[in-house]
């Protein structure tokens, strides 16, 4: 149902906070919250209720399945809002494509970043301790946390950015070829 509105914005908004979150390794308030309000409108507009129920679906599955992340501390809440406001300008659907594929280029980037700092074993034992504190529900301990300056942090920023890009630029291309 959402065409090249919805996927131009979401590349823009992606574009955008891919960079501040490569150079800054934070994505603003200020570029999530207008992203989300801007998915919201554009969808509405072009598509009434029907565009106003999926873009709010595809923010709120975008929230949800991050939530737990963001608790234990194992995503950073800037993060999160991208894929909220990502979700308001794809929807539920495409939203779901976008999390596969930003998993996958931060799985990639992550495993880059270990084997460059050699840093396999504590990497495993720490990945260890963050799925006990996921399956008990209970936030990480401090030392494997992003609160801790000297763990290894990928910029799932950039991940969601890559993958919106692909999906943006597969989708409009595939929608010209027609």
């Amino acid at each position: 149902m959402l065409r090249e509105g919805g996927l131009v914005l979401a590349g823009v908004l992606a574009l955008a906070a891919g960079c501040t979150d490569w150079r800054w390794r934070r994505i603003p308030n200020w570029l999530t919250v207008p992203g989300f309000l801007a998915g919201i409108a554009a969808n509405s507009i072009a598509y009434g209720w029907p565009g106003l129920k999926l873009s709010l679906g595809g923010a709120g599955l975008g929230l949800l399945l991050l939530f737990p992340f963001v608790f234990i501390r194992a995503l950073g809440a800037g993060d999160w809002k991208l894929v909220g406001a990502i979700g308001a300008c794809l929807g539920s659907h495409e939203i779901l494509t976008v999390l596969a594929g930003a998993v996958l280029v931060a799985g990639f980037m992550a495993m880059a970043l270990v084997i460059y700092k050699k840093r396999f074993v504590e990497t495993m034992r720490n990945i260890a301790r963050l799925l006990l504190a996921f399956l008990s529900l209970h936030p990480g301990t401090p030392s494997i946390s992003l609160d801790n300056p000297e763990s290894l942090k990928v910029p799932f920023g950039v991940a969601v950015a890559i993958a919106v890009i692909l999906l943006v630029s597969g989708r409009l291309a595939f929608n010209i070829a027609l």
